[in-house]
């Protein structure tokens, strides 16, 4: 006996959504999996696909030849285009919603979430994508409870999870479900992975996510933000620099850039505290005090409150090299 993995892919993938969860799955099997796990990537009509990034991944049949009963359904993501045209695709949906009744749980990678929306099985549940497609998928899909800083998300049987790499954090997930936790710590040192990534999405893309500022009195101020971390960076004293009211400079900053100047501070202060962090034997001590906290512990809970995990542990996970100062 085996439990039978489907992998959907379709023109346009994301290789890694398909790849990364192949080899965990490879991993746990190596490291004696009872009962192992069989892998079959099936396409729409069964030829291989060429990935978003140009790779061309085989198939194991089409769709309309898999009819056998599944342990485990996988939706791999991809490109806008790919993604769109699976969800335009009736018959494609309707062969998802079918898969799902033969599955134990069903998963997705990425923004393969959209293709489990498009087929109903999102609805009334929390789920989680790519963090820069959230809020479309809210849009798109009311009826599913995002949530927009996980890097996976169980709700019941269906899986889903965030961008790229993080099909790898819920395949091992999978195997820490089905066989414990001393086979998926095996299988993650094998791989070089977390058994259990700490923090978020917006540990990795909180940066990425603000707009761009149009006029030059802001773009002047993300600047001085950027290279003065150390400095007054209250909406009064920005203000000033902007030539600007606090009440005006709040609602322009706000309208241009997003998000509010104390939350654009704040994950300023925590990414310039993320990269000393990784790369420097500083002390938190001192990183607190060049990135403008002041204080180790305000430092500490600006980290909870927007990576959702402490200073320390975050060097524990991400400090390259192994001589670098403790926390």
């Amino acid at each position: 006996m085996s439990r039978p993995v489907v992998i959907l892919t379709f023109p346009g993938l994301q290789s890694l959504d398909v790849s990364g969860p192949v080899e965990v799955f490879a991993a746990a099997n190596a490291h004696g999996a009872d009962p192992p796990y069989a892998t079959t990537v099936v396409t729409p009509d069964g030829g291989s696909v060429r990935s978003s990034s140009g790779l061309t991944i085989g198939a194991d049949a089409s769709i309309g030849e898999h009819a056998a009963p599944i342990d485990t359904l996988v939706v791999a993501g991809g490109s806008s285009e790919g993604v769109r045209a699976v969800i335009t695709d009736p018959a494609l949906v309707a062969w998802v919603q079918r898969a799902a009744v033969r599955s134990r749980r069903v998963t997705s990678v990425c923004s393969g979430a959209f293709v489990l929306a498009a087929a109903g099985l999102l609805d009334g549940r929390r789920a989680t994508t790519h963090w820069s497609a959230c809020d479309l998928m809210a849009e798109l899909y009311p009826g599913v409870e995002v949530e927009r800083d996980r890097i996976y998300v169980r709700d019941g049987p269906v899986w889903t999870s965030a961008g790229v790499t993080a099909g790898m954090d819920l395949a091992l997930a999978l195997v820490e479900n089905d066989h414990g936790g001393a086979l998926a710590l095996a299988v993650a040192r094998q791989l070089v992975l977390f058994t259990q990534r700490t923090g978020g999405q917006s540990q990795f893309s909180a940066q990425l996510a603000v707009g761009r500022a149009e006029r030059e009195p802001l773009r002047e101020v993300l600047a001085f933000i950027a290279e003065n971390l150390e400095a007054d960076l209250s909406v009064p004293a920005l203000a000033r620099r902007s030539a600007m009211s606090p009440r005006s400079f709040a609602r322009s900053f706000r309208d241009e850039i997003g998000i509010t100047p104390a939350v654009f501070v704040q994950t300023s202060r925590v990414e310039a505290a993320r990269r000393l962090l990784e790369a420097t034997a500083l002390t938190t001590a001192e990183i607190a005090r060049r990135c403008g906290f002041g204080t180790v512990e305000t430092m500490h809970r600006s980290f909870r409150r927007t990576v959702h995990t402490t200073p320390g542990q975050y060097r524990r996970h991400f400090a390259v090299g192994s001589d670098l100062a403790p926390a």
